[in-house]
């Protein structure tokens, strides 16, 4: 099965930029060859463009408290597993009080690294991390695997308290969501939200099938369209057969 997912607000947006971002940053550090560790400083900086935009620290922090209150109205409720959701309670609280405790802003430490920042000036422009812009980072990518990626690592630890924020919240959105089997006919699907908009929607489709959804949603109604991929040659376009997939709006 292949999820598709659909952010509506910009929080939940940023959410799944970070943790795509978090995602190819441990990828590229767990390679070893100098272009794989130049990937990842690159995805060192996009995580602390997107932690100068607003406060999303703040945002993130006071979401999670709301969801840890949420949680603990639901002790004592025979549905719920008591052992998963104390667990779940403790990481929330773990998370919330070391976050607290840094003063900050997420993704500062990058932002102030001079080493960092010469890098980054150079690498906006075209090819602009060669050896004669740059000899003190050609120097960095000459020296052994293990040497890059323990500076790497440590670069990337003030931002792990985001990464595992960030994992417990959409963690929570996708758990609140219950995948219900849908046909779409010919292509087109359209279904009334009872005023509720889902914070995410999510596509569940057989890889199989060769189409992709395309959605919008609103506090009205969820229309999800179906179309067959763009190739080199033509354009996507709407697909006309009955497809089957799986459906989720899911809110925090």
């Amino acid at each position: 099965m292949i999820f598709y997912e659909f952010p509506t607000s910009e929080r939940i947006r940023t959410l799944l930029r970070l943790e795509s971002a978090f995602s190819t940053l441990a990828h590229f550090i767990g390679q070893d060859t100098s272009d794989d560790h130049h990937a990842a400083i690159m995805m060192l900086f996009d995580l602390a463009e997107i932690g100068a935009r607003g406060d999303i620290k703040s945002e993130f922090l006071q979401e999670l408290e709301r969801q840890r209150v949420r949680l603990e109205g639901l002790r004592d409720n025979p549905a719920i597993a008591e052992d998963t959701l104390e667990n779940t309670l403790d990481n929330i609280e773990h998370i919330h009080d070391q976050q607290l405790e840094l003063t900050s802003r997420f993704g500062n430490e990058i932002r102030e690294s001079e080493w960092l920042s010469s890098i980054r000036q150079r690498t906006t422009l075209v090819g602009g991390a060669g050896q004669f812009d740059i000899p003190a980072y050609a120097y960095w990518q000459k020296q052994p695997t293990e040497v890059r990626r323990q500076d790497l690592l440590g670069y990337q630890a003030p931002l792990l308290g985001m990464r595992d924020m960030v994992a417990v919240l959409l963690k929570l959105l996708r758990e609140n969501g219950r995948p219900v089997s849908l046909l779409a006919k010919k292509g087109k699907f359209q279904q009334m939200s009872g005023g509720q908009v889902a914070q995410l929607v999510r596509i569940g489709l057989s890889p199989e099938l060769a189409v992709v959804p395309e959605v919008s949603s609103n506090r009205h109604m969820v229309n999800v369209r179906f179309l067959r991929p763009p190739t080199q040659h033509e354009r996507g376009i709407q697909a006309e057969m009955d497809v089957h997939f799986h459906l989720a709006s899911c809110k925090l």
